[in-house]
């Protein structure tokens, strides 16, 4: 076991070394300072010509959010419609049908949102053009589209006072062109001489050791499986994601694939420190998440090395730990690692069967997308742990009797509503999809018209209930990932989870970039002796307070009813 903690430790510090760099590498990008990809911006002015774009003209917070929802409007109406007919499309050598419907609904939004849950599995049903040039075209603008709202941001708390935020298109488009692009490019390499099929061609016919015909499927797959990772996207060529040995074949790939989920959403905290010039807010910010990291991933590398105690109770041995729907090339630290790195952020992709896991370990992944704020989703990240930065700071000018300020601007009652309502939001359409769907299945198991919520779950109880609720939160949290216990593709978890989706990605953007735009045009403070100092340790504590008491109160008692019960009952 020595050996595999290395593994994860030298990934964590790897990611570190990384995300410094490139957190410095980012702020000069939006600073518009000299950097190695500017031979880019070639690329970058035809794009602006083709659609007709000024990238220099400015625009107020108002203008940024209409230029963000009416694109993603026209991308999810694109998505939609290739998916229902993509047997008709080109590139589809193994002759795959159409989505239904109501999973070409959840797909689209899915993947518009950055959340990529799959309710299907992409070698029977997507065709070689639906993962090109729809899953992957949106697994790129996705990500860009929080990173520029992220930015937004940004240049709201940069400026003293303005309503001059920067342009959406310029963000959205050197968020690819400058990062995503060329980092997808880097990992796409290394997984395609390790062994990820890059063809065309359609699937191929081998004879198995058993002497059985298998058709395998393939596809160029190295280049989708770059970006779902770099851009927090998590939606996997194959079926079983990045536990399939084409899309991750070795401890390496497993390395640099892990290493991508989590180094952006980090050097983007670090960006913020150098696109400010607070290098100590971001550090603390940093502190926040990190341990908020490390407390989730403790008990699942736990767990999942000390085996299942119910196995232990039969007197077996589980010298490798809780092997259960894991690979034996990857292991169970290694799997427990990815599990926390791929839940804290929006990515989801999984290189182990989360629905195997340890109770403790189900309910930490758990834990990390109720919380939604610890590093986070592209862009996205920051801006959930903005909501509770600004609640923070209310409580505690509350608590010292004075007008609580942020970055020069008094928070006022406007403000923290939006905040609270974004804060409160979360948890309600998590709890509140997790009630209807257990009330369905309850009093409608056989209804048609719920597609027989009887045959929803392979398992009963405690783990039933838990595999609903995460279903609920890694939609809620722009995730993707989810236990493949529960049968998902019909018309209640399609629709269903749809509407999580769609709720739970575009309310946590409008309301920090609006909270950022309302501050902005706000007098500036200078600080002076009584200003709440935001880059000290106390204040990581009290938002890291904030943010746990808000998620413990809210979703304990169904954590309680879940992976907690079934811990408990393994004992």
């Amino acid at each position: 076991m020595n050996t595999e903690y290395i593994g994860i430790i030298f990934m964590y510090l790897a990611t570190i070394a990384l995300a410094i760099p490139m957190g410095k590498y980012i702020a000069k990008v939006f600073n518009g300072e000299k950097t190695l990809f500017d031979f880019m911006a070639p690329l970058e002015r035809l794009i602006y010509k083709f659609s007709g774009i000024d990238p220099k003209r400015e625009m107020n917070w108002k203008q940024h959010l209409k230029a963000l929802l009416t694109i993603n409007v026209v991308w999810l109406f694109y998505a939609f419609f290739c998916l229902l007919f993509q047997s008709h499309l080109p590139l589809n050598p193994d002759k795959n049908p159409s989505q239904s419907p109501d999973l070409s609904f959840n797909t689209a939004l899915s993947f518009v949102t950055n959340t990529n849950l799959q309710d299907y599995s992409g070698e029977s049903l997507a065709t070689y053009y639906t993962q090109l040039f729809v899953l992957m075209f949106l697994h790129f603008v996705s990500a860009s589209t929080g990173l520029a709202a992220m930015m937004v941001v940004f240049k709201a708390m940069k400026d003293k006072v303005t309503d001059k935020l920067g342009n959406f298109w310029d963000y959205l488009v050197k968020g690819i062109t400058r990062l995503l692009l060329p980092l997808s490019f880097v990992v796409a390499v290394i997984l395609a001489f390790n062994g990820t099929p890059t063809s065309f061609k359609g699937k191929d016919t081998v004879i198995g050791l058993q002497g059985d015909t298998v058709h395998v499927s393939r596809g160029p797959a190295a280049a989708m499986i770059a970006i779902k990772q770099t851009g927090t996207n998590g939606g996997g060529w194959f079926g079983v994601n990045s536990a399939h040995p084409f899309e991750n074949p070795n401890y390496l790939t497993n390395m640099v694939e892990d290493i991508s989920i989590i180094v952006i959403p980090i050097a983007l905290v670090f960006a913020l420190g150098f696109y400010l010039n607070k290098k100590k807010l971001a550090w603390v910010i940093f502190g926040v998440m990190t341990a908020g990291f490390l407390i989730m991933l403790y008990p699942s590398l736990k767990a999942e090395i000390g085996g299942n105690p119910a196995i232990a109770h039969l007197g077996i041995s589980q010298p490798g730990g809780n092997m259960e729907g894991k690979e034996v090339r990857f292991g169970p630290a290694a799997s427990a690692y990815w599990g926390i790195t791929t839940t804290v952020t929006s990515n989801g992709s999984v290189n182990s069967m989360h629905d195997s896991m340890m109770p403790m370990s189900g309910m930490a992944q758990m834990f990390d997308m109720m919380i939604n704020s610890f590093y986070g989703g592209v862009g996205v990240g920051f801006l959930n742990f903005y909501i509770f930065i600004i609640i923070a700071v209310f409580i505690s000018g509350l608590m010292v009797g004075r007008t609580p300020e942020f970055m020069g601007r008094k928070i006022e009652a406007r403000e923290m509503k939006i905040a609270s309502l974004i804060a409160l939001l979360h948890p309600f359409i998590i709890l509140v999809g997790t009630s209807v769907a257990s009330w369905v299945l309850v009093n409608f198991p056989n209804a048609n018209w719920a597609t027989k919520p009887s045959a929803w779950l392979n398992n009963p109880t405690y783990h039933g209930f838990t595999e609903m609720l995460y279903q609920f939160a890694s939609s809620a949290a722009n995730n993707g990932s989810g236990y493949a216990g529960l049968t998902a593709n019909n018309i209640f978890w399609n629709f269903g989870t749809g509407i999580v989706i769609f709720v739970g990605r575009f309310f946590p953007i409008i309301g920090p970039v609006a909270i950022a735009g309302i501050l902005a045009n706000k007098k500036f403070i200078p600080e002076s002796a009584g200003t709440l100092k935001t880059d000290t340790t106390t204040f990581g504590v009290m938002v890291f307070a904030v943010i746990f008491i808000v998620a413990a109160l809210s979703f304990f008692p169904a954590l309680t009813l879940g992976p907690i019960a079934e811990h408990f009952s393994t004992k």
